[in-house]
């Protein structure tokens, strides 16, 4: 009797598997609904991939929690990232489109609209999610995004193997949402040149072209010893303010720039990038990674004047820089950065 009951309890349990396999597999067979753009679980997306026609294209890949990959090179800006999870998820369809607009619109998201596709961890044997087996990348959905509607208040979407276009909205929010699908790779990706607690700190070297006598490096000796040694002749200062140290030390722990200028006027670049830099920063962390900034003043804005009423030569407000070993191009603030531009007279005590 007894064996007669694990038999028939085996006999439930691979009849019901192979009735979830039989679903799952038949799935595929079905036509999607024409106006799924809603995504159910945003915590399951492992790739996102939004292109236009103009040959822009970006891969959102989730490397692990909280941390997302531009196209596999570069660290994503995780607010972005999370900001379009949420629109995915809070996605509400209005209405179709009117049969008097329908070939107008289609038209122009034949033409103008991004394409989005979204890749999430899915299971071969998923009973109710009690039981989940066979775990594995799926493309799960793909749509395309057009422009606002005229009263700017939602925008276009169309399903792919579709001709039914859909009025597109967020509730609550005053606007479209098609700019957040920007398949520009730059828009995306994380702003921070530095990111570094004192501990992780190793050593710190500030180069001043225009005045050598000013360069110096700071080194962490452990147990919160701190040395400070001037670069033109290689000597130790003993006597220096160590809450200035400590301070401009601290200033690594979150620097971000302005913007991306990798698109500037070659020409433009160029001149920048071949001129005596400003003040040239090498952080090394004790992994013994380097990390430098290179940085270059930037030409005054028409009009900006000194006290005297006199032009400024540089612009007070910001400077260029280069980055990642000099594959990026920027625009930094002093209001950010300048905790950490200090020459090396900053430190000093009087009498030294």
């Amino acid at each position: 009797m007894k064996k007669n009951k694990t038999i028939f309890i085996v006999f439930i349990v691979l009849s019901l598997i192979a009735i979830v396999l039989w679903v799952t597999q038949s799935t595929t067979t079905f036509r999607r609904s024409l106006s799924d753009f809603k995504l159910n679980d945003s915590s399951s997306v492992t790739r996102i991939f939004i292109a236009d026609k103009n040959n822009n294209s970006v891969t959102l890949s989730r490397k692990s929690p909280g941390k997302w990959m531009v196209n596999d090179k570069y660290l994503a800006q995780i607010q972005s990232v999370d900001l379009l999870l949420k629109t995915m998820v809070q996605l509400e369809v209005q209405q179709p489109v009117a049969n008097a607009a329908h070939d107008n619109i289609v038209k122009d998201l034949a033409v103008n609209a991004v394409k989005v596709e979204i890749y999430q961890q899915v299971y071969r044997i998923d009973l109710f999610g009690a039981i989940r087996w066979f775990p594995h990348e799926k493309l799960t959905k793909v749509y395309y995004v057009g422009g606002a509607t005229p009263s700017n208040q939602g925008c276009f979407m169309l399903m792919q193997n579709s001709s039914e276009p859909y009025i597109v909205c967020l509730p609550g929010f005053r606007g479209f949402v098609s700019p957040r699908y920007s398949p520009i790779e730059k828009y995306w990706r994380n702003y921070n040149i530095f990111r570094k607690s004192i501990a992780e700190i190793s050593s710190v070297k500030v180069e001043i072209p225009s005045t050598p006598d000013y360069s110096y490096e700071v080194r962490n000796n452990g147990n919160n010893k701190f040395v400070l040694i001037s670069l033109k002749d290689n000597t130790e200062i003993k006597n220096y303010d160590t809450l200035k140290l400590l301070n401009f030390l601290s200033g690594f722990r979150n620097l971000n720039y302005e913007a991306l200028l990798n698109d500037m006027d070659k020409v433009r670049k160029d001149s920048i990038l071949n001129s005596p830099p400003f003040i040239i920063i090498t952080l090394t962390d004790t992994a013994g990674v380097s990390n430098s900034i290179k940085t270059f003043h930037k030409k005054g804005p028409v009009g900006q004047t000194n006290l005297q009423g006199l032009p400024l030569p540089y612009d007070l407000d910001r400077l260029y820089a280069s980055v990642n070993e000099g594959q990026d191009f920027t625009i930094i603030q002093y209001f950010t950065f300048d905790k950490v531009l200090r020459p090396k007279p900053f430190f000093l005590k009087d009498g030294q």
